[in-house]
């Protein structure tokens, strides 16, 4: 009997030691299941879309290329295509965030259907490019390419209770802004919720935001801010004009519930900003700048911080122009200066100049010599009298006028004397030569019969 029971205690044992082999190894593989699941769950998300617009040379790809640590210059056509690499590092992990940049053109807005799709709508985030150099396009430009994202959302046809969703969960993220300092250190952009916390405790939205939802975050990005001291110098830009600008785009992103931030590619002015402020709109990365509205060139303004009453403090300073005046009629694009040589000028071939030359050449009269020019009834001396008459004694064979060189005005002295007084005694010979028949010749007869006349006398 002992040797059985012993045998059967020994088993029991045995079969307890098993058991609780067992029990570890399935507490082990559960443990590791949990972990690997938690790990999943806490990976950064795949797919994240970042749609980029803006008008041609407004510096989009260049911003882009900074924020992904390329400084090429490369610009595309149609749709652009680069992607930003995410790291967490308190996770160590990373992931690569899509980014397409449509081309300035709107002939290409139709490719925005190989960019963003209905399923990845709400992983989007739309970034509206406005170039702060040429301020007078600025408003123009972000109502056309917001109203093409707006054309383009309605064609994906998403379903009305999708779309509903989307919006407000844009709304409730406007409404739960909180600055930095008062946030939770998990998310320091979101109000930390509290037990039994209503909706209905959330304040009402303005009368002028979220008017123009999109669905999706929309981020407003002023770049070439260095250009603000250019402005002034050449186009006499004031505070005032700053302000205006400055509250006309603010007025806009209350519309879309869009973020604003000013920056400078040429002087790295608010780039690592930029980027963080986008991981943490995509990724909820921890978030703690608040806004910046004191220099002109470096705005900063979350989306959830700004109102009617922010802004009315830029309407302080204005002095020449009113808060609702047209954006066109004060920040007017100067005019542009025409270069004189603004068309290029094609030398002509050589062979083909001459020929042209040589037939206007050949159409032109001959030109006549002046002895042909000169009328053959006339004398040498260009007198209109004829020269064949009887008794009239030819006194010189060409004009006295014409013989003798007319005085130089250059002339001085004694060598000006004698041309007066060649032309003198010219113009007493011309007149003695005159015709038989003429008052002068006949005086001048009667003096010489008389003076016969008188010697005959006087020799009788």
């Amino acid at each position: 009997m002992a040797p059985v029971l012993e045998k059967q205690l020994l088993g029991a044992a045995g079969a307890g030691d098993n058991n609780n082999e067992d029990e570890e190894g399935q507490s082990l593989w559960s443990s590791i299941l949990s972990e690997v699941s938690t790990r999943s769950n806490s990976k950064l998300p795949s797919g994240k879309n970042i749609l980029v617009f803006g008008e041609d040379g407004s510096g989009k790809t260049t911003v882009m290329a900074k924020l992904q640590g390329s400084d090429h210059n490369k610009k595309g056509r149609g749709l652009e295509y680069l992607y930003l690499n995410v790291h967490d590092e308190d996770r160590d992990d990373l992931t690569r965030c899509n980014v397409w940049i449509l081309d300035g053109d709107l002939y290409h807005k139709g490719l925005l259907k190989f960019a963003v799709s209905a399923q990845s709508l709400a992983d989007s985030l739309a970034v509206f490019v406005a170039d702060m150099s040429r301020p007078w396009t600025i408003m123009e430009s972000l109502q056309k390419w917001a109203s093409v994202l707006r054309d383009h959302v309605d064609k994906l046809k998403i379903p009305p209770e999708e779309m509903r969703e989307m919006e407000q969960k844009m709304v409730k993220a406007f409404q739960e802004y909180a600055e930095p300092e008062d946030a939770t250190p998990a998310s320091p952009q979101r109000r930390a919720p509290t037990a039994g916390e209503d909706e209905a405790v959330v304040l009402p939205l303005g009368e002028n935001t979220l008017t123009h939802n999109l669905g999706i975050p929309v981020l407003i990005v002023c770049t070439k801010c260095d250009a603000v001291g250019v402005l002034e110098k050449e186009h006499d830009y004031r505070e005032e004009h700053f302000d205006f600008i400055q509250s006309h785009i603010r007025q806009f992103c209350l519309q879309y519930g869009a973020g604003l931030i000013y920056t400078s590619v040429k002087e790295e002015k608010n780039m690592d900003l930029l980027y963080k402020y986008i991981v943490h709109k995509m990724y909820d990365f921890q978030f703690t700048t608040p806004a910046l509205v004191v220099e002109k060139d470096a705005v900063f303004i979350p989306s959830g911080w700004d109102n009617e009453k922010k802004i009315g403090i830029l309407h302080e300073n204005f002095t020449t122009v009113r808060p609702d005046d047209p954006f066109e009629d004060f920040i007017i694009q100067p005019p542009i200066r025409k270069l004189v040589h603004d068309k290029e000028i094609n030398a002509e071939d050589e062979q083909v100049f001459l020929m042209k030359q040589q037939s206007l050449l050949a159409k032109q009269p001959a030109t006549p010599t002046r002895g042909a020019t000169e009328s053959p009834g006339r004398t040498a001396s260009g007198s209109p009298r004829p020269s064949g008459r009887a008794g009239q004694p030819n006194v010189a064979s060409g004009s006295p006028m014409t013989a003798v060189k007319k005085p130089d005005p250059n002339m001085k002295g004694a060598a000006a004397n004698e041309g007066v007084l060649a032309n003198f005694f010219n113009s007493l010979l011309s007149k003695k030569t005159g015709s038989p028949g003429s008052p002068g010749a006949g005086a001048v007869g009667s003096g010489v019969q008389g003076s016969a006349k008188k010697t005959e006398a006087g020799f009788d």
